[in-house]
């Protein structure tokens, strides 16, 4: 009998938090890339932020690319300025890219596909001395009451190569 009334409040406490608990983007990460735990910061428990991240390493086991995928949750009746957020967004890679002696030069905010989502895209071709040596894009979209960001950065000739595994990675999203 108590047993029972256990189960029952279980069920009923899990039917209560269903709508609460937010449910994790499916990533497929490409085989051979290393899947990196993302330390939860206070501020992004606050505002129900989940990330996601993987590393493509080469040989020698540097970091070659990589790719993070950030979820977060909107209150409801906000209206995100999407193109907005992305400047913002480009504006501070290129700040911090700048900082550490780098040039970059970002494409024109544009319209792209984030799995089943529209969204928008830029990218940033960072360069040292006149050579091309990274490369990062930002893209973002909304869905209801969450917001995805997906980047990803990356050494000029292996960004280049991978490109396959980005798209197939952005097509294969679970949102």
């Amino acid at each position: 009998m108590i047993e029972s009334l256990r189960t029952q409040a279980v069920a009923v406490l899990l039917l209560m938090f269903a709508g609460v608990v937010q449910a994790q983007p499916e990533v497929a990460w490409p085989e051979g890339w290393t899947v990196e735990p993302v330390p939860v910061q206070e501020a992004d428990q606050a505002a129900q932020v989940s990330r996601q991240r993987a590393v493509k390493n080469d040989a020698a086991g540097n970091p070659q690319l990589v790719m993070e995928l950030t979820m977060t949750q909107v209150e409801r009746g906000h209206v995100v300025n999407l193109q907005g957020v992305l400047l913002e967004m480009r504006k501070s890679v290129q700040k911090d890219f700048a900082r550490s002696g780098y040039q970059s030069v970002c494409n024109k905010i544009h319209a792209a596909q984030l799995s089943r989502l529209d969204a928008l895209e830029t990218t940033c071709t960072i360069t040292q001395n006149g050579r091309h040596v990274l490369s990062q894009t930002l893209v973002a979209a909304l869905d209801e009451d969450k917001a995805y960001v997906l980047s990803y950065a990356g050494q000029a000739a292996a960004y280049a190569d991978s490109q396959d595994q980005i798209l197939a990675v952005r097509n294969s999203l679970k949102l």
